[in-house]
């Protein structure tokens, strides 16, 4: 997908921290020389061709008492991650899910899950809400010890010499 200077320094921007206000995106327009509409177009364009599938805020989970997270390896087929990738895609306390198959024999887990909650036991209440609501029966609990990184990707770098405006 080709972009214009104009579209890239929209990108550079939405890439990185959202302005902290009422009109973010008519700032978001200002900083990258642009109209609040050209902005709007180029994000629903993206979010209609499936490049972004949505546009939110991310919180620091930590910060608002989630301190407690596991990562849940489940074996599953194909057809079975479906069925339980759509519960645990609208279950509040998974933010993501994967269906990833193992080239490994000894490693026959294929579908996961990141669960969060406030203690150890709010994760294991989720893992028996999913076992119990889904097809899944056999898992592993990863359980995280500490975050190492923690970043957005930056798909868009700072044109050389400059920093943002529609220059590149």
């Amino acid at each position: 997908m080709e972009f214009t200077p104009t579209e890239r320094a929209i990108l550079r921007i939405v890439q990185k921290d959202i302005p902290d206000s009422l009109t973010p995106f008519a700032d978001i327009a200002a900083q990258a020389g642009c109209t609040e509409e050209d902005v709007l177009e180029l994000l629903n364009r993206l979010r209609d061709s499936g490049a972004i599938r949505r546009f939110g805020a991310s919180i620091k989970h930590q910060r608002t008492g989630w301190t407690s997270n596991a990562m849940v390896a489940w074996k599953a087929s194909e057809a079975q991650a479906d069925a339980a990738g759509a519960f645990a895609a609208a279950h509040p306390r998974i933010s993501h899910c994967y269906y990833r198959p193992s080239p490994y024999p000894d490693w026959p887990y294929t579908f996961y899950t990141m669960v969060h909650g406030r203690s150890a036991e709010d994760c294991l209440a989720v893992v028996e809400e999913i076992r119990r609501s889904t097809p899944l029966e056999s898992y592993e609990i990863l359980n995280s010890i500490r975050e190492l990184k923690k970043i957005s990707m930056t798909y868009f770098n700072e044109p050389a010499g400059g920093s943002g405006g529609n220059n590149g």
